[in-house]
C-alpha cells in the first residue's frame, strides 16, 4: 500500500481526529443518511482543507449492520475520497473483516477498524475466551486482511482496555503493529476512567509498545471526564483522538469533536506546552469558523441539542445579558467568539438586564430611549419575564412594547424613529 498518511501524521506529532458521530453517535440513537454522512465528511475535512486525509479519519459506519449501512459506507468512501480517510468499522471475524474490506475498496486513503477485546471481562463476552486469545487472533486478522487487500490499512480497536491488564496490551500492541496494523486504539469502553488512570494506562501502555506502535484514544463520557481524559493521552504521547460532534456515542457520549479541535488550536502556545514539543500539532491550522455550522448541521440531523450551555458551538456563546459583560466583554470570556468561530456577540434581553443592555437592544430595534424611558422599560421587561416564566424577553415582544402608544418610552421612541 502507500503511505499511511494518518501513521506518518502520528508519528511526526500532529494530532489526528478518528470521528466517531456516524458510527459510535448511532448508538446514541441516531441515524445519519447516507447523502449526510458524505456531507459531513466533506466539510469536516474542509476544515483542514487539503489536509483533511492527515488529520481526520472518518469513521463512516459498520458495513455488518444491514446492506443499507454497507451501502451508506460506501457511498463516504468514494463520494467523500480525498477529503478525509475514511474507515470502515467491523467486528473480529474473518467476513465482517471482508465485508469491510469491500466497503471502502479501491479508495484513496481507505482504512477499516477491527474491534477486539483486551479485558478477560469483555474477552469472555464477544469471544467467548481469553484476553491473551483474542489479542493472538487480533493479531491474525490484521495479517489475513492486507493479504487479502494491501491498499487498505488496518487499524485495531482494544475494547475494554481501560480494564484490561496494560501490560499485555502494550505487549500485543506491538504484535499488532508487527503485523501490519497502523493504529492500535485504546477504547475506554465503559467511560469509567479517572484521570489519572487515563494517563498511567496510556503511559504503561506506551513504553511496553515501543516507539514503532501508533496509539490512539477511544473514552467515553460517562463520568464526564472524556475530555480530561483524552488531555492526559496527550501528554502521555497520543496523537490520535477518537471524538464525536456534539458527543454523541453510546450512552452518555464521548469526548465532543468540536470541544477537542477547538481546545488544541486556539491557543497554540498551550497546546505545544501540552504536546511536551515544539511541533505544531497541524499540518494545516484548522479554519474554526466552520465548526457553529457543523455542529449546527448535526444538530438538525440527529436531533442532538444545542443547548444555552454547550461549549464552543452553544446558544449562549458570544451572548451578553447583565451589566458589566456588556461593558467589558472580553473580561468575562476566555477567547474572541467573533475572530476566532465568526461568532458575532448578540445582546439579549433578560431579567437580569441592565440599563445599557435595555438601551442597546432599543437601538438595535430603532429605538433611542433617555433615562426615564430606561427605567420603565426595565420594569416592563422584567415583569415580562417574570408574568412568563421565561428569562429571555425576545426583540419582537420588546419591540411591540416600544411601539405602544401608551408607554412613555414608546412616545420617546417614535419621536426618535
Amino acid at each position: 500500500m502507500g503511505v499511511d498518511v494518518v501513521r506518518a501524521s502520528a508519528r511526526a506529532g500532529r494530532v489526528v481526529l478518528w470521528e466517531e458521530s456516524p458510527r459510535d453517535g448511532a448508538q446514541a440513537k441516531t441515524l445519519m443518511t447516507p447523502d449526510f454522512r458524505v456531507r459531513l465528511a466533506r466539510t469536516q475535512g474542509r476544515v483542514f482543507g487539503a489536509d483533511g486525509p492527515r488529520h481526520v479519519v472518518f469513521a463512516a459506519g459498520f458495513p455488518a449492520v444491514c446492506p443499507q449501512e454497507f451501502e451508506a459506507v460506501r457511498r463516504v468512501a468514494v463520494e467523500a475520497e480525498g477529503a478525509v480517510s475514511v474507515s470502515a468499522v467491523c467486528r473480529g471475524t474473518a467476513h465482517d473483516v471482508r465485508q469491510a474490506l469491500d466497503s471502502v475498496r479501491g479508495t484513496a486513503h481507505a482504512r477499516i477498524m477491527v474491534v477486539v477485546p483486551a479485558s478477560e471481562a469483555m474477552a469472555g463476552v464477544m469471544t467467548h475466551g481469553t484476553a491473551e486469545q483474542a489479542l493472538a487472533g487480533g493479531a491474525a486478522l490484521v495479517a489475513r486482511a492486507l493479504d487479502t487487500d494491501d491498499t487498505v490499512a488496518v487499524d485495531v480497536c482494544l475494547a475494554d482496555a481501560s480494564r484490561a491488564d496494560p501490560l499485555l496490551v502494550g505487549e500485543h500492541a506491538a504484535r499488532l503493529t508487527e503485523a501490519g496494523a497502523g493504529v492500535v486504539v485504546l477504547a475506554d469502553t465503559v467511560g469509567d476512567q479517572l484521570p489519572e488512570d487515563a494517563a498511567t494506562m496510556f503511559t504503561t501502555v506506551r513504553r511496553r509498545a515501543g516507539d514503532d506502535v501508533v496509539l490512539a484514544s477511544h473514552l467515553h463520557n460517562d463520568l464526564g471526564l472524556a475530555l480530561a481524559n483524552t488531555l492526559q493521552a496527550l501528554r502521555a504521547g497520543i496523537r490520535v483522538h477518537a471524538s464525536s460532534w456534539l458527543g454523541i456515542a453510546e450512552r452518555s457520549g464521548m469526548v465532543a469533536t468540536e470541544q477537542l479541535l477547538f481546545l488544541l488550536a486556539y491557543r497554540p502556545e498551550r497546546t505545544r506546552e501540552l504536546l511536551g514539543d515544539a511541533r505544531d500539532a497541524w499540518w494545516t491550522a484548522p479554519d474554526l469558523t466552520l465548526l457553529p455550522d457543523i455542529a449546527r448541521m448535526v444538530s438538525a440531523e440527529t436531533g442532538a441539542p444545542l443547548g444555552v450551555t454547550t461549549p464552543i458551538v452553544g446558544d449562549g456563546v458570544g451572548t451578553i445579558s447583565t451589566g458589566t459583560p456588556f461593558v467589558h466583554p472580553r473580561l468575562f470570556e476566555p477567547y474572541d467568539p467573533r475572530e476566532l468561530l465568526g461568532i458575532e456577540p448578540r445582546v439579549i434581553l433578560t431579567h437580569l438586564a441592565s440599563g445599557r443592555v435595555i438601551r442597546a437592544v432599543a437601538a438595535r430595534l430603532g429605538h433611542h430611549l433617555d433615562a426615564e424611558q430606561t427605567r420603565a422599560a426595565a420594569t416592563w421587561v422584567k415583569s415580562r419575564a417574570y408574568e412568563r416564566g421565561q428569562a429571555v424577553v425576545d426583540d419582537a415582544d420588546f419591540a411591540d412594547y416600544l411601539c405602544a402608544p401608551a408607554v412613555p418610552a414608546a412616545r420617546g421612541a417614535g419621536a426618535a424613529r
